[in-house]
């Protein structure tokens, strides 16, 4: 079976995260940058398959700059076969249409069995970038699962709904995404990190995946405008002087919080 995960960097949320006001986009440089937790988590629910499996193979794939290198190989350390990564200095500050479409044309191209994504990043959130693709690739979807089981020819798992827990399946080949349910990404042993240095790293532009980002007939969602957050303003300081009560629930009137 071959098993694509996405996977992604993104800035550490332990650190500091700042917005450049001249782009609009997140200031990468700021901070740490990590592999994205979630993408973690789905690493290892395709690695556990391919421990039981001696046949899997395990390809991550993941759009972003040529620095996130070092990211990406993390993943081989933990196990992954192989990493293609879309680098495109044309695909900066890319939107989730424009994200949606490059990785569709990759995956096309890697003709996966199963494809592997978290629920959502920790910077955009945007939460449906697997539904993205599974539209655009005409795959069914199964996400935000909490348990996910493959089989050679299905996948199946549950996902939490507003009435309660839903059981949900597919046969392969699929998309799904799973949550933060889903038990940590392993971490990756010497032995790992070693190997990773040798393992297949692909590493492909916009032209190589056939994706023409300079079409106008395509809409994109841009930054017009970007500014700071305001400072955060002293709160309201209430003295009990008999009238406390009175004045807390003014203030509560007034901010609307009841």
């Amino acid at each position: 079976m071959k098993i694509v995960v996405l996977i992604k960097e993104v800035p550490d949320t332990y650190g500091e995260r700042k917005l450049s006001l001249e782009t609009g986009l997140a200031d990468r440089a700021a901070g740490d940058v990590v592999m994205d937790e979630i993408g973690e988590r789905a690493i290892e629910v395709a690695l556990s398959y391919a421990d039981a499996n001696a046949d899997t193979e395990v390809i991550l794939l993941s759009m972003g700059p040529e620095s996130a290198q070092a990211t990406i190989r993390k993943g081989l350390a933990m196990g992954a076969t192989r990493a293609v990564q879309v680098a495109d200095e044309k695909l900066l500050g890319a939107d989730l249409l424009l994200t949606s479409e490059v990785l569709a044309a990759a995956l096309s191209r890697l003709e996966a069995d199963l494809i592997i994504a978290g629920n959502q990043s920790t910077d955009g959130s945007g939460g449906v970038l697997p539904s993205m693709l599974a539209e655009r690739m005409n795959l069914p979807q199964l996400t935000f699962l909490s348990s996910v089981e493959i089989t050679a020819d299905k996948v199946s798992g549950n996902r939490a709904t507003d009435a309660g827990n839903a059981t949900v399946s597919a046969e392969l080949p699929a998309i799904i995404s799973v949550t933060e349910a889903l038990p940590d990404g392993r971490f990756p042993n010497f032995k790992g990190i070693m190997a990773a240095k040798k393992k297949p790293f692909e590493t492909l532009s916009t032209a190589d995946l056939g994706v023409d980002v300079e079409r106008l007939d395509i809409p994109r969602v841009i930054m017009t405008t970007a500014a700071a957050k305001p400072p955060r303003s002293a709160g309201v300081k209430i003295v009990d002087d008999g009238d406390a009560g009175r004045k807390l629930a003014e203030f509560l009137i007034e901010n609307k919080l009841v």
